[in-house]
């Protein structure tokens, strides 16, 4: 094949979102005759998003070299501009600001406004976002968009309009912010937009809308990431940010299994060319586990993920609590709340709430859930006011308002079941239990604990479980507690050191009903070993 027709299939390729035949194409002519500085463009972005990210960016070094020998500077700061990015992506911090401060001088000889002038603007935007300075960050998107719209750039516009919509987030506004995300998402879903920006502008809009507890966007457009993906099927960048996402959406309906498969997936291709993926997917592992009860392997995901330079919270300070350090997890998630932005404490106080009343300071308990009502006030989508009801309600719990948290708490599981988020769900049951079991209805208090429980159990959270288990001993109950009579026997005979073999041959049962009913122990008692069904067995009479 000719140089030429090699460039001419690439180009088509490149077109038609065929990342690899793009790729193989470009790499091939190029191999035979050398590619002109726009190819050379082309072909580092099929490298990047195909996975080839350290191929990529020594190609677009070329193209920035090639542009200036053609006298484009236009084209050298704008690659310069997406290097510096990608770099930052990356993590190496020094090599993206050489980058960034190249582009920026190239940009000053042009004679005339150019749009890259308003991609140099990004990094600096976004320094400012995520350094604390919202307001800052709004001026410096404001300046980049102006100059795309003069400058008529369409990619450069919805990059603006991202960070807009970010930095009035970060500053308390969300239905603003909402609003200019679903803005952006029209430009990306319409095809309006090159492949990068495109996903820059799915997987952000998407993190953002959980951020906000927006569940209905961040599914719809979750869907429209998974869709958009699939119909590139190699291409690695972005799909990994689509795992960690749909890890988060599967964790949130119940589906464990499906979120760890997810989580797993993300993972991989946060080493395989797409960097951004590694906290999702690791973090998201960690949220199964910690509501499964599997302390050791969540604390291993958490820090994993803490190794993205993102903190894991509050998934590791309510993790820390389970493990029964509260003044730990109390320090840990007041620390992390009071340097956070607007979104972010948002995000963080359910947890600190949680964790104010294990502490024992009600007054800041009642602060946090006044924080999360006006929020709700001012945003009421359904999962804010059911995570702002599910607040106030178990803070008048603590304060002996029972009738107060009854009415609060019934609303938000009503709402948490018709979002479909059992686990949250459930919990709302269990303290709607102790409100009636406080207003004397242990009837009530009983169907909530035992509907609660169930569901726990079916979720496969063991220390839920074993929260709402404990619950329903209450003193005019027996010792034997959430265990049936069988479970009982089982229990008896792995305290007096039994194996499984054994356990059936003396109960004439199978092995892997034994197992089955060990599996049903743990659950329930919220433990993970035999050694800690034995302490249990020992501590509640079940041992002789």
């Amino acid at each position: 094949m000719s140089t030429e027709a090699g460039i001419d299939q690439g180009r088509a390729a490149f077109r038609e979102h065929r990342w690899t035949d793009a790729f193989e194409n470009f790499l091939d002519a190029d191999r035979r005759g050398g590619l002109p500085a726009a190819d050379l463009e082309r072909l580092a972005t099929a490298e990047i998003l195909t996975g080839n990210t350290t191929a990529g960016l020594e190609t677009l070094t070329r193209a920035h070299e090639e542009f200036l020998e053609v006298g484009d500077v236009a084209g050298a700061a704008r690659c310069a501009g997406w290097m510096g990015i990608q770099l930052s992506n990356l993590g190496e911090m020094a090599r993206a600001g050489g980058w960034l401060a190249r582009g920026q001088r190239l940009a000053t000889e042009l004679d005339e406004l150019h749009a890259v002038q308003g991609l140099l603007l990004m990094p600096q935007g976004l320094g400012k976002l995520y350094g604390g300075d919202p307001a800052g960050a709004l001026e410096v998107f404001t300046r980049a968009a102006e100059i795309a719209r003069l400058a008529q750039d369409r990619d450069v516009a919805a990059l603006a309009l991202l960070g807009t919509g970010q930095a009035n987030l970060m500053l308390g506004r969300p239905n603003e912010g909402l609003k200019i995300l679903d803005e952006v998402m029209v430009a990306v879903t319409s095809g309006e937009l090159s492949p990068i920006p495109s996903g820059i502008g799915y997987c952000a809009v998407i993190g953002n809308c959980h951020l906000a507890y927006d569940l209905a966007r961040a599914m719809e457009w979750t869907i429209a990431l998974d869709r958009w993906c699939q119909a590139r099927p190699d291409m690695v960048a972005f799909s990994g940010q689509c795992q960690s996402h749909r890890a988060e959406l599967f964790r949130l309906h119940g589906a464990w299994a499906e979120a760890l498969k997810a989580a797993a997936a993300a993972q991989d291709r946060s080493t395989r060319g797409d960097p951004q993926a590694l906290f999702g997917g690791w973090y998201e592992q960690g949220e199964v586990h910690r509501q499964a009860g599997n302390i050791a392997a969540a604390e291993v995901s958490y820090r994993k993920a803490a190794e993205s330079g993102y903190e894991p919270q509050p998934g590791l300070a309510l993790l820390t609590l389970a493990r029964g350090d509260a003044v730990q997890a109390h320090s840990m998630i007041r620390r992390a709340a009071g340097v956070a932005d607007t979104a972010t404490r948002r995000h963080l106080l359910p947890a600190l709430v949680e964790i104010e009343l294990a502490a024992g300071d009600l007054a800041a308990a009642r602060g946090g859930a006044d924080e999360l009502d006006a929020f709700a006030g001012e945003c009421p989508m359904p999962m804010v006011t059911a995570v702002a009801r599910q607040a106030r309600g178990t803070v008048n719990l603590a304060e002996g308002e029972a009738a107060a948290a009854s009415r609060l708490l019934r609303q938000a599981w009503r709402l948490w079941f018709e979002l479909g988020v059992p686990h949250e769900a459930a919990r709302c049951r269990v303290l709607i239990a102790c409100a009636c079991r406080e207003l004397g209805d242990e009837s009530s208090a009983a169907m909530d604990l035992e509907a609660a429980h169930a569901e726990f159990l079916e979720l496969g959270a063991a220390p839920a479980a074993a929260w709402a288990a404990s619950l329903m001993q209450h003193p005019a109950s027996t010792q034997e507690g959430p265990l049936t009579a069988r479970e009982r026997e089982v229990l008896r005979l792995v305290a007096s050191g039994k194996g499984n073999r054994a356990i059936a041959a003396e109960l004439y049962l199978s092995e892997k009903t034994v197992a089955r009913h060990l599996s049903n122990i743990f659950l329930k008692l919220g433990v993970t070993s035999r050694a800690a069904a034995t302490s249990y067995a020992y501590e509640h009479g079940l041992a002789g």
